[in-house]
């Protein structure tokens, strides 16, 4: 085995990484690089880990998180970037890396091809279906609002409420770019969604002024379109100017163009409404009246197709007279008729009543042709004999029959039977009826076993 020449130095493993970090970091100073994004990670820390890739080569990346906070859009796998940093290395793997301290993409093409396989993906998903969007309140009680606090667009949306139809307005503070800026929007809207029902808004409206591609990129996070598609109220999407769209405006029940005009979707004019209304209302009254005079003439024609209510009568009130000339006549008639009728009954009752008594003494004495002594004595002793038997009966079924066998009644304080053991045992005092008189008694129940002390 050859003997290691005398002359060269022998290192540490930590200082040849030391010597490989500083010489790297002496060879390379600030340096840009275009890649692809690959395995990309953020950790719990917030600090961001990757590589940059092309067809033949792979350079391990890291952003620190403070760095990372001031990214307008966000990074994911197959995303052409140019990452400007610093080249080191880390000791703890063998690996150099580039510490990058500025990201953007790979020009505004990269950008927009994100997104349009961001939006072919979420349309698969049927999350832009027209099917899914929803009438906007026509007169919401609430409108919830989600937006920076300190731009010119809450100032534009409020001060275009207030022009036309003023309402409450519940405002949820965001930013609306950079790093984190798409979690907090879509917090926003699930949060509205999560008020309680008394405080939940009937409309909400997302809204953001123009910008680049880039400042726009957390409207079209999956997140936020997501949020939107899935958002139980009714949602407005009012992000940039007319000329941008953005993935919230195809997942939003309506899409405006521009904040100020989700205000006027948002709310009626009241005074045109207040127009409107009079214009209603007085065009009801006309057809009241118009129908109420239809109504009147038509009641008039046909009050004048009537016969007067004298004529009605004349014809009745002759008959009436005739009837009181007749009635006197029918009267004296009608007496004759019934006086006849009672003298001739008067003048056959005593042959009728002499014929039925009659009948009676011949039916009386073929009774008593029949009622001998012998036959009713017979007839008592029988009924003698069954009551007898009757008697016997009821006295072998008798208690004080049983009792003379040696058996007693339990009765309780109030001289009612107790018939089972657990009357008697629930009576506690009894009577005891015996054959030759009662005796009081007081039942005891089983006694439980004492229990031992636990201690």
């Amino acid at each position: 085995m050859a003997s290691a020449p005398a002359n060269i130095p022998e290192l540490s493993v930590s200082e040849l990484s030391a010597a490989l970090k500083r010489t790297v970091e002496a060879a390379f100073g600030l340096v840009r690089v275009r890649g692809e994004i690959s395995g990309f990670k953020r950790h719990g820390s917030g600090h961001l880990y990757f590589a940059l890739k092309d067809a033949d080569a792979v350079l391990d990346a890291v952003m620190w998180r403070g760095t990372a906070q001031g990214l307008t859009f966000r990074p994911e796998d197959g995303l052409e970037v140019v990452a400007t940093g610093r080249l080191t290395t880390y000791p703890g793997r063998s690996r150099y890396q580039i510490v990058v301290e500025r990201l953007e993409p790979a020009g505004v093409g990269a950008l927009l091809a994100q997104v349009e396989e961001r939006k072919r993906r979420l349309a698969a998903e049927g999350l832009f279906d027209a099917a899914r969007k929803r009438p906007l309140p026509f007169l919401p009680e609430r409108i919830g609002i989600v937006t920076s606090p300190t731009g010119a667009v809450i100032r534009d949306i409020l001060h275009r409420l207030a022009d036309r139809f003023p309402r409450e307005v519940l405002l949820w503070p965001v930013p609306v770019q950079g790093e984190g800026a798409e979690q907090r929007i879509a917090a926003a809207i699930r949060g509205f969604a999560r008020l309680p029902a008394e405080r939940r808004p009937d409309l909400l409206i997302v809204a953001r002024g123009g910008g680049s591609i880039e400042d726009l990129m957390p409207f079209n996070a999956e997140e936020v379109v997501r949020a939107a598609a899935e958002s139980p109220i009714p949602l407005i999407s009012a992000v940039g100017h007319e000329t941008d769209t953005t993935l919230i405006d195809f997942a939003a029940d309506r899409r405006a163009p521009t904040p100020t005009a989700a205000a006027e979707m948002a709310v009626p004019v009241r005074a045109d409404l207040e127009l409107r209304v009079a214009e209603t209302g007085l065009r009801l009254r006309q057809a009241i009246a118009r129908r109420h005079g239809l109504l009147a003439e038509r009641v008039a024609g046909l009050g004048a197709r009537l016969p007067r209510p004298a004529a009605l009568l004349e014809v009745r009130r002759q008959r009436l007279d005739d009837a009181a000339e007749r009635l006197p006549r029918a009267v004296r008639a009608l007496a004759g008729r019934a006086r006849e009728r009672c003298d001739r009954a008067g003048a056959a009752l005593p042959g009728a009543l002499g014929l039925r008594v009659a009948r009676a003494r011949t039916r009386h004495a073929a009774v008593a042709g029949r009622l001998r002594p012998e036959l009713l004595l017979a007839r008592l002793e029988r009924g003698r004999q069954a009551l007898e038997a009757t008697f016997r009966l009821a006295a072998s079924l008798s208690p004080d029959a049983t009792l003379a066998r040696g058996y007693a009644l339990v009765l309780g304080p109030d001289g009612r039977l107790l018939p089972d053991a657990p009357a008697v045992r629930k009576a506690g005092d009894v009577r005891l009826r015996l054959r030759d008189g009662e005796v009081e008694a007081r039942v005891g129940g089983p006694q439980a076993p004492a229990q031992g002390r636990l201690f």
